[in-house]
């Protein structure tokens, strides 16, 4: 772990299994354990409603076993589950158990109901006489009861070899209701880096062995695991889960196998399972082949509605030039579309949050007259990027968050990009990375050009970190938290900068 002073938080976490079998008077005798140190992947908590939380776990000994199945006996092993009111675990008030499954890697998903709105809770499993680490959890609010603060963080691209989880370790000191991770969580290549944290296993992920391996190696980062227990996480993809640039059933352009649409789809499928496998999501998430439906609404009383949305799976494939003009393409597919304009257009909390994956305002890469694009991003889909803005418009206090490209951007999403006289309807605030890209930098030459050619765009950034906010009845604060360097652990954190957006009032300023 990254070498920081403990926080009070950071002992829980790691010194949970410390309670020992003591600790669990009233669960239970606790049977011979058919595994010696099973939880070597940590706890999570994830998709928190107003009367629960999922819990995840994954039973492990051997984590980076290349068969994929972590030295795990090929048999089912029951799981049981604890969440209490407080840390130590003298106010336990709910219990069960799960089966932790060969066929799904020993995860476990446990969804726990019958909890307090609003209130803070503790977990914690067994196998047998081990314990596992304790997580930190928290239910959201009723839906429509009045909520006057609400707090949470959004990170996304985690390259491993890239960079140490530093920012991670900070992440799980703040005071935060959820995390919002949106995407790339892994990456599929083979990368090795050069600061001793190369890709196992040392080749491009295709199978579902090498897909799990891959995911076990990111989630055995202790840094991740810290930020993970410490609070609920809502997570979504986006193409490094699966592989670079991917567009629904088409893979990367290149010489692999999976350029063939069924081969492709057999990768896909391979990879949602070992996802779904490690992320604290819902059975209504599990996969069914190579589809899996990721888009959802989470809830936090009336102040804030979070639809969270997946870019990747639906999309049309990316065009170049003109091309992005045409009126029939889709980057979210008929069904989300849909789906997310009811929810804008019915009743709603005061502030309507977007978390996704890629650039939605309109980013021009060249100089003057002529104009470039990205290929990969909402401007590859104008009409229906104009019709979710138009949307946007006409909903309370609209906010698009947004991962991807590895910098910290802030933008005023414009009724008419071409026009920076036209309205503000919506503010996109984009973070940078956790690992991806290495330590950064302040800014390069290119941003410069993007500043004058979007006026839109208010703020670039390019270090690691995530986006810290904290939203009230009456203002967004958007704090942009940086660490200076990922290739050696140890960084501080620092705010570089903060944005308000005020109820009512579309944009953002720099305060």
């Amino acid at each position: 772990m990254t070498d920081l002073s403990p926080t009070r938080r950071q002992v829980l976490i790691a010194g949970g299994a410390a309670l020992g079998a003591a600790a669990f008077a009233g669960w239970g005798t606790a049977s011979a354990s058919p595994v010696r140190d099973p939880f070597t992947l940590g706890v999570a908590s994830g998709d928190p409603l107003p009367d629960g939380v999922v819990l995840w776990t994954r039973l492990a000994p051997e984590p980076l076993a290349a068969d994929g199945l972590g030295g795990m006996p090929s048999k089912a092993v029951p799981v049981e589950w604890q969440v209490a009111a407080d840390e130590r675990f003298r106010h336990v008030v709910r219990a069960g158990a799960e089966i932790a499954r060969p066929e799904s890697a020993h995860t476990v998903h446990a969804e726990v109901s019958g909890l307090q709105p609003g209130a803070e809770y503790f977990y914690r499993f067994r196998v047998g006489n081990e314990i596992s680490p304790v997580g930190r959890t928290k239910t959201a609010p009723r839906p429509g009861a009045r909520l006057d603060r609400f707090s949470f963080a959004f990170a996304s691209c985690q390259n491993y070899p890239d960079g140490f989880y530093t920012a991670h370790a900070h992440l799980a000191q703040e005071d935060l209701d959820l995390v919002a991770f949106l995407g790339d969580y892994i990456y599929e290549g083979n990368g090795q880096g050069s600061i001793g944290r190369g890709h196992t296993p040392a080749a491009e992920t295709f199978n579902l062995a090498d897909y799990r391996v891959r995911l076990a190696q990111y989630k055995g980062d202790a840094d991740l695991q810290a930020a993970h227990a410490a609070f609920p996480w809502a997570v979504v993809f986006d193409d490094h889960e699966v592989e670079n640039n991917w567009a629904g059933d088409i893979s990367q352009p290149d010489t692999e196998p999976d350029q063939d649409p069924a081969v492709f789809r057999q990768r896909r499928a391979q990879a949602f399972q070992a996802y779904w496998e490690h992320m604290p999501l819902r059975r209504a998430q599990r996969p069914s082949g190579p589809d899996i439906r990721i888009f959802r609404r989470l809830t936090f009383g009336d102040l804030v509605d979070v639809h969270l949305l997946d870019t990747r799976q639906y999309r049309d494939d990316q065009v170049a030039g003109d091309a992005r003009l045409d009126p029939s393409r889709t980057i979210l597919g008929a069904q989300q579309k849909e789906w997310l304009l009811r929810n804008l257009s019915g009743p709603t909390a005061r502030w309507n949050v977007l978390a996704q994956q890629v650039f939605f305002a309109q980013r021009d890469f060249t100089s003057g007259t002529a104009d470039s694009f990205s290929d990969d991003a909402w401007d590859n889909y104008y009409v229906e990027r104009n019709l979710v803005r138009s949307k946007l418009a006409q909903a309370s206090n609209p906010v698009v968050i947004t991962g991807d490209v590895h910098a910290n951007y802030v933008a005023d999403v414009k009724a008419d990009f071409e026009d920076p006289a036209s309205a503000t309807v919506a503010t996109e605030l984009v973070g940078t990375s956790i690992s991806s890209g290495g330590d950064g930098t302040d800014q390069n030459s290119g941003d410069r050009v993007q500043l004058a050619e979007n006026p839109h765009i208010k703020f670039i950034n390019r270090k690691r970190g995530y986006v810290r906010n904290t939203i009230t009845r009456d203002s967004w604060t958007a704090d942009y938290r940086i660490v200076d360097y990922v290739t050696r652990p140890g960084a501080p954190v620092q705010t570089r900068a903060s944005f308000v957006i005020e109820a009512g009032r579309a944009g953002a300023r720099q305060v």
